[in-house]
């Protein structure tokens, strides 16, 4: 099976799916964590990943940047593949004082400013949730030290197409409704999943500070960056998720 976008053959995925936005990314999580990990598709750039995590099978694969990115690549994964389960491992902007540089983000909902919900039932608003059963795994997994420590919040967080337009007004009325942080491509992976009869999560790491002017730098956004990944991968586990 060949999709537009991904050359993998049948059984190439497992139902489980890591996905960073960076190519990169997705090679130092398939040489980190996994084991006997092998490349399964590369087109456009584009690398997945499949071997196993402690023992379970996980493929890995890069979504580039964007809702529609991130559509395209969940939809072929879901829809073609067999894929069950994807979370999303990547990096935001806090917003409230309390959620600080290095915290994990377990994503329970996203909501957006995107058009492309509204694309999928007209008149309707969809809900961009995520699945519980995966948010509780991570929360789970978070407690146990899964990320060696990390600060972890659980709550929403906003999906913008919009990655330099500066909307402090905004900001502070999304942070006053209690949304944790800013990113790019939950909302479009949830929606993706409720319309293919998936699951789906997304677990970010604080990469910067949108009221505070902070930022890691991009050495120290890959050494914190694991420990969301360790939360998320441990989240897919069986015995975590059941």
């Amino acid at each position: 099976m060949v999709t537009p976008h991904l050359s993998a053959a049948p059984g190439d995925f497992a139902p489980d799916v890591l996905m960073p936005g960076d190519p990169r990314r997705a090679r130092r999580i398939a040489e980190t964590i996994l084991q006997d990990a092998r490349l399964v598709t590369d087109v456009r750039g584009i690398e997945g990943y499949t071997g196993t995590y402690r023992g379970a099978p996980l493929s890995v694969l890069a979504s580039g940047m964007g809702m529609p990115s991130v559509t395209i690549y969940a939809t072929e994964l879901f829809r073609f593949y067999g894929v069950r389960r994807i979370v999303r491992v990547g990096t935001a902007g806090a917003l409230p004082a309390s959620v600080r540089l290095r915290d994990v983000v377990v994503a329970t909902a996203a909501h957006t400013d995107s058009a492309m919900g509204s694309r999928r039932i007209d008149g309707v608003h969809l809900s961009h949730t995520a699945s519980f059963g995966l948010a509780a795994a991570a929360a789970r997994a978070a407690e146990a030290g899964a990320g060696g420590g990390a600060r972890t919040h659980i709550g929403p967080v906003f999906t913008t197409d919009h990655f330099y337009l500066e909307r402090p007004a905004l900001f502070e009325r999304l942070e006053a409704h209690g949304t944790l942080a800013v990113e790019m491509e939950a909302a479009g992976l949830y929606a993706t999943a409720a319309a293919e009869g998936g699951q789906a999560l997304a677990v970010l790491t604080v990469s910067d500070h949108l009221r505070h002017a902070e930022a890691l730098t991009p050495a120290e956004r890959e050494t914190d960056f694991d420990r969301a990944v360790t939360i998320a991968a441990t989240a897919l586990l069986p015995e975590t998720i059941s």
